[in-house]
């Protein structure tokens, strides 16, 4: 796992406690290139916020602390 990764997995395990609050859960899928995948889990897969949690709260926070990345996607 590079540095990069450990970052990634890092920022989301930071992040996993307020998803997990709401009932929802996130888990890291992978990372290719700058592009980071990520599965939303719980009550996060089928709501109908989970597009502006993705943008606003998931994507914003890991590309605050690893602006390495350009995106952040989720995937079924």
């Amino acid at each position: 796992m590079d540095d990069l990764e450990s970052k990634v997995k890092a920022t989301i395990e930071e992040i996993r406690p307020m998803l997990q609050g709401d009932g929802g859960d996130i888990e890291f899928v992978s990372l290719e290139g700058t592009v980071v995948k990520v599965r939303l889990q719980g009550a996060c897969s089928g709501c109908p916020h989970a597009a502006i949690t993705m943008k606003q709260g998931v994507e914003a926070r890991i590309c605050q602390v690893v602006p390495e990345i350009t995106e952040v996607i989720a995937v079924k």
